[in-house]
């Protein structure tokens, strides 16, 4: 079974876990129904419609709220030492967390004590994380924006903010902060770095762009890259490999935008609702 752990920007919101589904336009723990705007509940939607179309439909999650003070962070961070290494899952995404180098360093400790290692995927602040302790080879894939990438180029960089002013987010650098990215052990076994154009790379470089379809206005919406990361969390729980999932989960999340036909105040759920039609498109295509 996949796994996603990650926040929601709602200090009262308590730590809930349990299997993952959706009602309507929500995703539904423990009897608590999210709405789906951003962040780790649009990841989460988007690996639960990717899951039904693959007939992998089983997800767990882990949600507690942070407001960016960390103390919600951190009590996820503890329950997850407490609760993986006991736990079977096959995949592991962590998302929106606080970055805490040491609770990062006891989740992996955690992780080390699971009888088979699970798939190791991370975006936003647990990514973060992994680069600060030094531990980014420990994962299989990151999903990072141009900003993200950025610091994971800056080999210097104790924290995002201190980010390197010539190395900040520039789309046309892109392949330049991948290689840095890899020259400094920063980078996890694969990148799909999202933007403009879609990048998937490893050590070896750029293995492939995607920038078709292309809707301008998705850039202004909020989730879109989250999406992307439950797509290709659930194309790898359903047994593709990671680079093949990491290409279609691109290709399907803009399809799914260009059928959503968005404007800049276009909700991310919107979105989310055409991950299966844009799925199903892109496997048929790719399949010789």
């Amino acid at each position: 079974m996949l796994a996603i752990a990650g926040t929601v920007p709602d200090q009262k919101f308590p730590l809930i876990t349990g299997e993952v589904s959706m009602e309507d336009d929500k995703i539904c723990i423990q009897g608590k129904r999210i709405h789906v705007n951003r962040g780790t509940p649009a990841l989460m939607a988007a690996a639960v419609k990717a899951g039904q179309v693959m007939g992998k439909s089983e997800l767990f999650g882990y949600l507690v709220g942070d407001i960016g003070l960390g103390d919600g962070s951190r009590k996820l961070y503890e329950y997850l030492t407490k609760d993986l290494g006991q736990s079977g899952f096959s995949g592991i995404t962590f998302h929106y967390l606080q970055p805490d180098v040491d609770w990062h360093n006891r989740v992996l400790f955690a992780i080390e004590e699971m009888v088979k290692q699970p798939v190791l995927i991370a975006d936003a602040g647990f990514m973060y994380a992994a680069k600060m302790s030094g531990q980014a080879a420990a994962y299989d894939l990151f999903t990072p924006d141009a900003g993200e990438l950025a610091f994971l180029a800056d080999e210097i960089a104790p924290h995002p903010f201190y980010t390197r002013g010539f190395i900040l987010q520039d789309e046309k650098r892109v392949p330049d902060l991948i290689k840095r990215a890899y020259a400094h052990k920063n980078a996890s076994r694969f990148l799909l770095v999202k933007g403009e154009k879609d990048y998937l790379a490893d050590k070896d470089g750029i293995k492939a762009t995607i920038d078709s379809p292309a809707c301008e206005a998705m850039e202004a919406i909020g989730g879109t890259g989250d999406t992307i990361t439950g797509i290709v969390a659930a194309l790898i729980e359903s047994g593709m490999e990671i680079s093949k999932a990491a290409i279609v989960a691109a290709k399907a999340n803009r399809l799914a935008g260009y059928y959503a036909c968005p404007t800049p105040a276009t909700q991310v759920i919107e979105i989310i609702k055409h991950i299966p039609r844009a799925l199903e498109e892109i496997l048929r295509r790719e399949t010789p």
